[in-house]
């Protein structure tokens, strides 16, 4: 409960400072898919279905204050999730390679089913300046920003596991 309590607040905190703060910070008008860190790092941390319950909350908060379309970014996220869920047998703590190539794939998903979706089906096809424009640059822009907010979210994975571990064994 505690968990599920700490993941929305924190869905909420991330999609707040990446409509603010870090739209404030945009370096070439780009700037960083908090959201994706996060449903990235529950994926990858707790497996599957977390990562598609992030993602799901994630992309219907995107839709639902952003969106044209309620439920697009909400698929597109939990998918994310989902498929990051695949490697949390890969996980350890120490490990920061695979996160960052992990969060580098699924931001290029993330764009470039956007691009497919929004803009080649509407027969805008300049699929080069979108990709040297938009996707290389918020590519890095997240990897960048993921470096210091993986440390965090990895800080507070750990306290959440000693909490239901500590729980566990005084319920069990």
């Amino acid at each position: 409960m505690l968990r599920k309590f700490v993941l929305t607040i924190t869905i909420l905190i991330f999609y707040l400072l990446q409509t603010t703060l870090f739209k404030a910070l945009s370096l070439a008008s780009v700037a960083p898919n908090l959201l994706i860190i996060l449903t990235f790092a529950a994926g990858f941390m707790r497996g599957k279905k977390e990562g598609m319950f992030v993602g799901l909350f994630s992309g219907l908060v995107l839709d639902l204050f952003y969106g044209q379309v309620i439920g697009f970014n909400a698929l597109l996220y939990m998918y994310i999730g989902y498929i990051n869920g695949f490697f949390h047998s890969m996980f350890y703590d120490e490990d920061v390679t695979l996160p960052l190539g992990l969060v580098m794939g699924s931001d290029f998903v993330y764009n470039f089913v956007y691009y497919v979706f929004r803009f080649l089906l509407r027969n805008r096809l300049d699929f080069g300046y979108y990709l040297i424009h938009i996707i290389l640059p918020e590519m890095i822009y997240t990897v960048v920003v993921t470096v210091v907010l993986y440390r965090i979210m990895l800080r507070i994975h750990r306290k959440l596991e000693a909490y239901e571990k500590r729980r566990a064994t005084k319920f069990g």
